[in-house]
Formats: C-alpha cells, structure tokens, sequence
C-alpha cells in the first residue's frame, strides 16, 4: 500500500505543478486577441492563424488541467443525495465511479484520439481556413490531457482504498488549502475592507 500511496502523491504533485502553471496559457490566449483586435482596429488586417491559436491554448488550458481540477475536487459533482449517505456509502460511490465511469471514458477517448494525434502529425494536416494552422498540436492535447486525468483519477482510487483501510486521510473531503489566486482575492478584499473603514473610524473621532 505504501508504494501505491507514494505513487499517488507523484502524480498529485505531477498535476499540481501542471495546473499551477496552465494559467499561463489563458494569460497567452488573452494576449493573442487584445493583439488581434488592436492590429484588426489600427491596421485592417487579422489572420485565422490569430484566432486558432486563441483556441489551441485554450484547449490546452482545460485539458492538461483536468486531472488539477479532480484533484481540487473542483468538477461539478451531484452531493444532493452523496452527501446525505454513510461515508462508507460515499466512499463506494467514489471507488465505483472511477472504476466504472472516469477509467473505461479516458481508455476509449485515449484509444480514438491517441491515433488520430498521429494520423495528423505525420500527415501535418493544416486548418482549412485561410491562414489556418497545422492541426496535430490541438489534437495531441487530447491523450495528454485525458492521461494526466486518468492518473489523477487512479491516484484519488488510491486514496479512497487507503482510507477504506485505515492507512489514509478522508480524500472525499475537499481540501480547505487556498490556491494563490483564493489567498490573493481574499487579502484584496480585506485592504478593501479596511480601506473603507478607515474613513469611517476617522469621522467617528
């Protein structure tokens, strides 16, 4: 059990350096289009190339953040009933579910897209649009993103059999750690706070 939890925590700490840093690829695709609408406004001329690029990164952004998204226990989940059950009753549903629903969907995806990856890279299949792009680097976003989903996955089924077994923390309980940008809207809101406070306080004297 010790080298599956270890294996666990390797690839936890795998997806967290990934998600931490896939925000720069919205950073990236945001950039493009502000650059698209100036050039388009001051110059009269844009490419596809500009906008497809836009769609590449941010297809990569949510998908090689997937498996960061389930390990923040972030995905949209149905808990109206789940949370009302016995933690064993949870504990099944989370173990069953992986098994029988986020395993076989991330299998047959990898299986279709994995090949189709490299039908486009060795053919180097352009866009069909004017100015477009070659096509495999969207493509191969699909087996990265869907494999580092299916470790995640098999690492949160580690941690629920751990915890079935007394070798572990609860992994259904989300964790109360916050992320930079939590921990950054939080202490503006407090110098917000406190600047709308200070007036107050200052009329009060």
């Amino acid at each position: 059990m010790q080298a599956l939890l270890s294996l666990s925590r390797a690839i936890d700490r795998l997806n967290s350096f990934i998600g931490k840093y896939a925000i720069w690829l919205i950073f990236g695709a945001t950039a493009i289009s502000a650059f698209n609408a100036v050039i388009r406004k001051v110059f009269n001329y844009s490419s596809n190339g500009y906008l497809e690029v836009q769609w590449y990164l941010f297809a990569w952004s949510f998908l090689i953040a997937a498996g960061y998204t389930l390990l923040k226990r972030e995905h949209v989940r149905i808990d109206v009933l789940n949370s009302h059950f016995p933690k064993k009753v949870q504990l099944a549903v989370e173990i069953l579910g992986i098994i029988f629903f986020l395993t076989p969907v991330c299998i047959m995806v990898l299986y279709y897209a994995t090949p189709l990856a490299l039908q486009m890279f060795e053919s180097g299949e352009m866009s069909s649009n004017p100015g477009g792009l070659i096509r495999w680097p969207v493509w191969l976003a699909l087996p990265v993103g869907f494999t580092l989903l299916l470790l995640q996955g098999w690492s949160e089924l580690i941690k629920c059999i751990a915890f079935a077994l007394g070798k572990g923390p609860d992994p259904t309980i989300k964790s109360d750690e916050k992320s930079d940008e939590e921990a950054l809207i939080e202490a503006l809101r407090a110098q917000n706070a406190a600047a709308t406070a200070a007036p107050a306080q200052a009329r009060a004297h």
